[in-house]
């Protein structure tokens, strides 16, 4: 498989070249440097039918099968990972180790998610009557994963939805359809034709897909604002939904922690990605006590990090991953200089078309700006004071979103006490980015409907059906 050339689309099993192509674009460099299928309107409706044909099979595979492929599908990407790195770094921006950990963690989750096994409930088994429930696959799964974790964000859907007995059309994003691409291609020898289809295309296949009457559930990562409108549509024939949305997440820094102990992890958990993580830091709030001293350590380490192209040795934090993207950042930054707001920026930026932004740690801005209120999805941390456990709680909580946040104390049981009274689907204590197949993700309020990961976001791809046997 020739990773730098014939990227096409896989629909039914098959290598499918579509009538148009659109450009991708190497972050670093803001160039194009491959062509990826622009997908019709002819190709999605021929993998949808392809999908459809191949449920009738797949849902009475049995599910021992089922995740033993799975699994083997895992095992592909783990073994693939050196090759794809390098494509994932030209597509996505990210330093080509890190590039390779996000493949093999995908691979790993995989493998955990094959070895789920839906419960079955027995309601009553008596001289009466006997109740059995299990769960049933709903269908064709609609799955459109996001650009800034193109690879293991795809296959937290891929994994539960094919065990689960369904059988899917994955769509990439536009930025980032590379990599899925040749995993499309990779899979064939492995799921039967039809269970798993990968298509590409600009901005019109989302709606597209959405509006699909083929498909039995949407499952879809990206913007808050996109995924309201994934809602909309996808309520017009009542299709199942989960949405994995943005978050504006608060970290709560107490006085009592060790700032040499904990400033790295803080540092890491807000700009790793350069901050293109939905569960990033993107609020620090410090207590006022030990704020100056965690401060002056964040400048520290920002100014030794190096943000370059990620195919370059020593380059820990990469670029924008697209140049929509990078304009919304910059006028973030434009808007903080504008309101006079103090910025502390990191290490030099290279020159050239890239689209890259300093890491930038605005010093404790009102709480109504702009930089405070909003989604950065870029490298700009705001750091604000705080007095009071109550007042900090409030600030947290006074946000559209609720993906996740974090606490920073010694005193453990106080964190836990705080973290309850946070409103967001996750909360990491003395951590952050800590994500696992066997735990919940969800998100509240803006950040997110339904759940993926665990039994719970295995269920979601399921129904329950319902089975009373009368007896005597």
């Amino acid at each position: 498989m020739n990773l730098n050339a014939d990227y096409v689309m896989t629909i039914g099993g098959e290598s499918v070249v579509a009538g148009k192509t659109l450009a991708v674009v190497n972050p670093a460099t803001g160039k194009a440097f491959a062509e990826a299928p622009d997908c019709s309107r002819e190709d999605l409706d021929r993998a949808v039918d392809a999908a459809r044909a191949a449920f009738k099979t797949w849902r009475r595979t049995p599910i021992e099968a089922r995740q033993a492929l799975v699994k083997a599908a895992g095992e592909r990407l783990i073994a693939e990972a050196d090759t794809l790195a390098r494509l994932f770094t030209r597509e996505q921006g990210r330093p080509v180790d890190a590039a390779r950990q996000e493949i093999l963690g995908a691979g790993a989750w995989m493998g955990a998610v094959s070895q789920m096994t839906p419960p079955v409930h027995v309601s009553e088994d008596s001289d009466k009557q006997f109740i059995e429930t299990r769960y049933q696959p709903l269908g064709v799964i609609c799955a459109i994963a996001p650009w800034n974790f193109p690879v293991s964000l795809a296959m937290w859907k891929v994994a539960p939805a094919l065990v689960g007995g369904n059988t899917m059309v994955l769509k990439p994003s536009p930025f980032t359809p590379l990599c899925t691409l040749k995993i499309g291609e990779m899979f064939r020898d492995i799921f039967p034709p039809g269970v798993f289809n990968v298509i590409s295309g600009g901005d019109d296949l989302g709606p597209w897909m959405t509006e699909h009457p083929g498909f039995a559930k949407i499952s879809f990562t990206g913007s808050s604002a996109t995924g309201k409108r994934v809602m909309a549509s996808a309520a017009r024939d009542l299709k199942r939904v989960t949405l994995e949305l943005g978050g504006n997440d608060a970290a709560i820094v107490m006085p009592d922690v060790d700032l040499d102990e904990v400033a790295q992890k803080i540092f890491f958990g807000a700009f790793f990605n350069s901050a293109q993580i939905c569960v990033a830091t993107k609020r620090l709030y410090v207590h006022q006590d030990v704020y100056d001293g965690l401060r002056d350590r964040l400048a520290g380490i920002a100014k030794a990090v190096k943000m370059g192209d990620g195919a370059e040795q020593g380059t820990v934090l990469g670029p924008i991953q697209n140049k929509r993207q990078f304009d919304r950042v910059m006028d973030l930054l434009d808007d903080a200089r504008a309101n006079d707001l103090t910025l502390i920026q990191g290490a030099a930026i290279p020159d050239g078309e890239g689209y890259f932004i300093p890491v930038t740690i605005v010093d404790n801005p009102p709480e109504d700006s702009r930089v405070v209120q909003e989604e950065a999805f870029g490298p700009i941390l705001p750091m604000l004071k705080f007095e009071h456990i109550d007042e900090v709680i409030d600030r947290a909580n006074d946000s559209e979103y609720g993906l996740a946040g974090a606490v920073w104390s010694r005193d453990v049981d106080q964190a836990v006490a705080i973290a309850r009274r946070m409103e967001t689907g996750t909360v990491w204590i003395n951590q952050n980015l800590n994500l696992r197949p066997d735990t919940p993700f969800a998100g509240r309020k803006a950040s997110g409907f339904g759940v993926e990961n665990g039994m719970e976001g295995l269920l979601e791809y399921m129904s329950p059906q319902a089975v009373y046997v009368a007896r005597g």
